[in-house]
């Protein structure tokens, strides 16, 4: 719940009410299943912060009523075996155990490359966190919608011409692409305190609001970047050594074009930007910081007075008064974020099923 500002005149609201939105619709969608989709999370490290998300995923599933197992390896088992090991193999088991409806593995294990190659050996079928490159392609390139087989072609899904969509509702044949569970969760946060707006056409109900989202990780930075300035927003994406801005609408506006083309792209363009930090954060109505360290601060008075501020990192990236300036501050995500890849659970399993259907 939002509770009154103590430490500044804006509002700390805790992730609980909008978990609690997604729970009844994770709860309903479960009922409407033919048995409770089956989870494997592998844990292959000595990392505390990795087993505490292990044991949250296990105590949500069995609060939710999903089937999951924990598949322990390597230096998760004993100090006397090396981190990481035997982590590929445990891929490999699950992805052929045809029992098991989605994998998770819990990162960081070896680092950021081998990490990715770790990421793309889990079966488009079975990753529930978003993280295969059949996934990050289709967010990058506004694919919102696709038919099961897709994921299995070596040959890439063909991106809209337009951007402008009717619905969120899959055309009949198609079903939603899979989103990276943390933006995923981080989008719904901000619908919910109404950073969207509903009243816009589905695809652009982001426009007119201007975003920083500081980390530009595969995991969480740079795919959540894509997802707002696909939505319409205009993003700037801070990283250590660059700043580059996301926007999907045109520089030049053209009499030729039709009006869907004038409007924007199909999906987002990405341009490098001259900007500092402290003049991005002192326009945007939104900043999101997702850094993985306890020493690095936004600083308060950079902010614009009134922003929503959300905190994706396990460290705290916004300095203590963030609310003498911010209206809204969302502290951690952690509960959105595990029914966001329940929900991508209960969708690949609908994969699966349509996949597996007779042709009509």
């Amino acid at each position: 719940m939002a509770s009154p500002a103590n430490e500044g005149k804006g509002l700390l609201l805790k992730a609980d009410p909008i978990a609690a939105t997604f729970r009844d619709e994770v709860k309903t969608t479960l009922t409407q299943s033919t048995r409770p989709p089956k989870l494997v999370g592998i844990l292959a490290t000595s990392s505390a912060p990795s087993r505490s998300y292990a044991e949250f995923t296990k105590k949500q599933c069995a609060d939710l009523g999903f089937d999951f197992v924990l598949k322990e390896t390597g230096a998760a088992v004993s100090t006397d075996l090396g981190e990481g090991e035997g982590v590929e193999e445990a891929i490999i088991e699950a992805n052929e155990d045809e029992g098991v409806d989605g994998i998770m593995v819990y990162f960081p294990i070896f680092g950021a490359q081998q990490d990715h190659y770790l990421q793309q050996i889990v079966s488009p079928f079975k990753d529930v966190e978003g993280l295969h490159v059949k996934f990050h392609y289709n967010l990058y390139h506004n694919i919102r919608f696709i038919k099961p087989s897709s994921l299995l072609s070596a040959i890439p899904p063909i991106p809209p011409m337009v951007a402008a969509l009717e619905s969120d509702q899959p055309p009949a044949g198609t079903v939603k692409s899979i989103i990276p569970c943390t933006p995923l969760a981080i989008v719904k946060c901000l619908e919910y305190v109404r950073v969207y707006n509903s009243i816009l056409p589905y695809g652009d109900r982001a426009y007119g609001k201007i975003i920083t989202v500081i980390n530009r990780s595969e995991v969480v930075g740079r795919p959540l970047a894509a997802l707002l300035s696909n939505d319409g927003a205009r993003v700037f994406s801070v990283d250590i050594d660059s700043i580059q801005e996301y926007t999907k609408r045109p520089r030049v506006t053209s009499s030729t074009e039709s009006e869907a083309t004038r409007r924007y792209h199909p999906r987002h363009v990405v341009r490098p930007s001259n900007l500092t930090l402290q003049e991005c954060l002192a326009q945007s109505d939104v900043v999101v910081s997702a850094v993985p360290s306890a020493t690095y601060k936004v600083k308060t008075e950079w902010l614009k007075d009134g922003c929503v501020c959300v905190n994706v990192s396990s460290e705290k990236n916004f300095e203590k008064d963030v609310r003498e300036k911010a209206s809204l501050y969302i502290p951690t995500i952690g509960k959105v974020t595990i029914l966001m890849l329940l929900r991508n659970l209960l969708r690949l399993q609908q994969y699966k099923q349509a996949s597996e259907a007779p042709p009509q």
